[in-house]
């Protein structure tokens, strides 16, 4: 137990700085606006069925979807979670295509019990990304500004932490909550050089955005025995909306060849208060105990109620339907390691929060994970892959984003806390 405790510290040390940055350097035009690009919420078993887990109860995982869920967790047991993910994003448009990858640590959970049928969970997972690097040549339209280079780049992310309890009720229900901190910024650079005329003043415009925040979430589930060792599970859960304490920094300024520069504004906003919107997740899933799992879930954001600097005009509000599965032929298989692996299948489609031009983006994507047994426990690596494509069309203009992500997770399960009858 003590090895294994001092591995599980050394992996929260080194993964840590990763994990609370969640920087990931994949880059997206779309990441310019708002909170940046949006990442999936969920453990890489869940993101293997499509991101389904607001239903779904397992003594050695955690779905923080849900805090109900966490009143599963097995008594004197502990689960741990941590994983990476690759990722690369194909653009496209009418005209070209680009291509970018990234390779980033993703979250960390932990999870143990307090008593029968109460559990507390903890937490860091990734919110969002801001990192996109743009430059486009702006012919001369004869208008007198001659032709001129744009140049855009943004960095930063935001991160929840969180820590939760779930407790069982009565037989059949639980309810749970999260505490959630919201922390994080987002650096935006932009720069505008005119190329033919040495005299001619360039702009730079730079901006950083900071966000933090406190809020709840509040989950049910309904679990009920059916015959032949089969369940049916529902949850809810609601986040409510919260109120952020931002800071909104922006200097813009000019500067020629010559290296004379010149101030023309500068803003220092720490009064504002932003809202972040309330979101309604609800799920159903049905199968059999160590065989079979199927889940549906269905997630509601409120975003035409957000407000932060740059939100206006460029959000709306959100629906998700997302469905999984996942398969085991033999659990408890002494002869087939085969037989043992979880095979996981799920699939999702959505709005996407971002207005662009009057439009919303669109997203649609399928899942596929496996879940590979340690020898002699119940821990597991869980792998999966997801492939999501962002559209957006306005006007004339159509931009196409392909995501393929892969995901590792080592996911411990082990029974602590136990009095040795014999030394």
């Amino acid at each position: 137990m003590q090895n294994r405790l001092a591995a599980i510290l050394l992996i929260i040390f080194i993964s840590f700085p990763f994990t609370s940055s969640g920087q990931k350097l994949i880059n997206s035009p779309i990441s310019r606006f708002n909170l940046g690009i949006l990442e999936p919420a969920g453990s890489f078993r869940s993101i293997g069925m499509g991101g389904t887990g607001v239903a779904y109860r397992d003594k050695s995982s955690i779905f923080f979807s849900n805090p109900a869920s966490y009143s599963s967790i097995d008594t004197n047991s502990f689960v741990f979670d941590f994983g990476l993910d690759y990722g690369f994003n194909i653009l496209s448009d009418d005209s070209s295509t680009y291509f970018s990858d990234d390779l980033n640590f993703d979250h960390l959970l932990m999870g143990f019990p307090i008593a029968k049928r109460w559990g507390i969970a903890l937490g860091i997972v990734p919110l969002s990304n801001g990192y996109y690097n743009i430059a486009e040549i702006i012919p001369d339209d004869n208008m007198g500004t001659g032709e001129y280079i744009e140049y855009h780049d943004g960095n930063g992310s935001f991160t929840n932490f969180f820590i939760g309890s779930g407790i069982n009720i009565t037989k059949n229900f639980s309810v749970g909550v999260n505490m959630t901190l919201l922390f994080g910024s987002i650096k935006r650079f932009n720069e505008f050089d005119f190329t033919k005329d040495v005299n001619v003043y360039n702009t730079v415009i730079a901006e950083k955005l900071q966000l933090t925040g406190i809020g709840v979430d509040l989950g049910l589930q309904y679990s009920a025995l059916l015959k032949n060792n089969y369940f049916l599970n529902a949850g809810v859960s609601w986040s409510p909306g919260k109120k952020c304490k931002s800071q909104y920094e922006s200097i813009t300024y000019r500067f020629n060849y010559y290296g004379i520069s010149d101030t023309l504004f500068s803003i220092v906003d720490d009064s504002t208060k932003a809202h972040f919107p309330g979101t309604l997740r609800l799920g159903i899933s049905f199968g059999g105990n160590n065989k079979f799992t199927t889940g549906i879930d269905f997630i509601y954001t409120n975003w035409s109620n957000a407000k932060f600097h740059g939100s206006d005009g460029y959000v709306a509000n959100t629906k998700a339907l997302l469905v999984g599965a996942e398969y085991i032929p033999d659990k408890f298989s002494n002869y087939s390691f085969l037989k043992r692996i979880e095979y996981r299948i799920g699939g999702h489609i959505e709005d996407n929060y971002l207005v662009l031009k009057g439009k919303q983006v669109k997203e649609f994507g399928a899942s596929i994970g496996f879940g590979i047994p340690l020898r002699r426990t119940f821990s597991k690596t869980n792998f999966f892959f997801d492939y999501t494509k962002k559209s957006w069309k306005g006007g004339d203009i159509v931009h196409f984003e392909n995501y393929f992500t892969m995901g590792l997770s080592l996911n411990l399960y082990d029974r602590w806390f136990l009095k040795r009858k014999y030394d």
